[in-house]
Formats: structure tokens, sequence, C-alpha cells
């Protein structure tokens, strides 16, 4: 099963100097799930988000997501490690607001404000929608996703109209929202959040650091 893969893996370290965790590796204290929540594994219903092994693992039913809900960010880094199931789809949602599916255009990241793709589509060429994109937006500078089963490490820096996305030490985004005329108008505050989008991922070592306007 893939839960028993995921069990190998090391919880994540303590969080860096300055950095604040979003997650206590226990519970999910502190999250509100949006969308689709549950499931049904072995003919019973089941939450879509669980804990297990100091890990947020997200079993892949439905599109909804994952909302840290304490608190709104404007001038941050956001840290999180992630392993991806194969053939997994899921995202990173920054600045960002309440998901309603009844409002699905409206209120979901990749259209509000920011979704960073993750996918699993390890060594295809960089594209709009390809794992570290702008979701629709703009292109990573190259595809830096491991393979699926092995743990990637993503920094998102939002810093008033500057985006920047480093995923597993390479820097693939690195974007002024006032220069694309897509996203100039994309909003300079909010929460964040991980996806589901049918996929079987999990998370770890998921900390904010407020960062000093550029």
């Amino acid at each position: 099963m893939w839960i028993a893969l995921l069990a190998m893996g090391l919880v994540g370290v303590a969080a860096e100097d300055g950095a604040t965790p979003l997650f206590d590796g226990k519970s999910l204290d502190g999250w509100v799930a949006e969308g689709a929540s549950e499931t049904v594994i072995d003919g019973a219903k089941a939450p879509v988000w669980v804990v297990e092994d100091g890990q947020i693992v997200c079993r892949g039913k439905g599109f909804g997501f994952l909302r840290y809900k304490e608190r709104e960010f404007d001038d941050f880094t956001f840290h999180v490690e992630f392993r991806m199931a194969p053939k997994c789809n899921s995202g990173i949602g920054v600045r960002t607001r309440p998901f309603d599916p009844a409002d699905s255009r409206g209120t979901r990241p990749s259209l509000y404000s920011y979704e960073i793709q993750l996918i699993d589509d390890v060594g295809k060429a960089p594209d709009v929608h390809s794992s570290g994109s702008l979701y629709r937006y703009v292109a990573p500078r190259e595809n830096a996703l491991k393979p699926a089963g092995e743990w990637n490490a993503l920094d998102v820096t939002c810093q008033g109209p500057r985006i920047r996305v480093v995923l597993n030490g390479k820097t693939i985004q690195d974007v002024d929202q006032r220069e694309v005329a897509a996203i100039k108008d994309k909003p300079l505050r909010g929460y964040v959040c991980l996806q589901n989008h049918g996929g079987t991922i999990a998370f770890r070592t998921v900390e904010i650091r407020d960062v000093k306007p550029d």
C-alpha cells in the first residue's frame, strides 16, 4: 500500500530559526478541510486528510483544499516537504481565500491568487501546468521534481509583488507579478493551503517565516 510507503520517511526536522511550524506532527489543529473532505475506504466513510506517522496525508479523492485557517500572510516564505504517489496531482495555494465549491472559479487559488502546481511529471519539459508552475500563468525555469516516492523540498517566497519558488534547491520561479499582465492584480495577502486533486500525497515540515517587504 502507498500509505505504508509513506511511513518509511523520517518525520520533518524542527523549524529553522524564525520559522513558525504550522503542523504539530500529531493533529490537524489550525487547519480546515474545504471541498471534498470525505472518501470511502473499504466501504466506510473516512476523511480525505489524515495525520499518519507525523505527516499530513491526502488520500486523494475528489477536489478540495486543506487550508491553514489561523491567520492570513502577506510577506513570507512558506516551506514544505512533500512526497507523491505515482500519477499524483496536487498543489500549494498561497495568498488565497477560503474555498467555496459553489464558487469554485472565484475562490480556488489557481484563479483567485496562486497555485504552485505539484504533479507527477518528472522529466517532462516545463510549461504553465507542470510542477513548480504558477499554475496556468507562468512556467518554471526547469522541472526540478524528484520521482514519485521521493521527498521534495519546496520554498515559496511572496514579498510584495515578487514571487520566488525554490524546488529541491533550484530557483524555478522569480517573478514580479506587475510585469505579467495576467497576474498583475493578484492579491498581496491571504491564506496558505494544500490541495487535494485526486492524488495521494504526504506533507511534512510545514512552516512559514515572515519576511520584510521588499
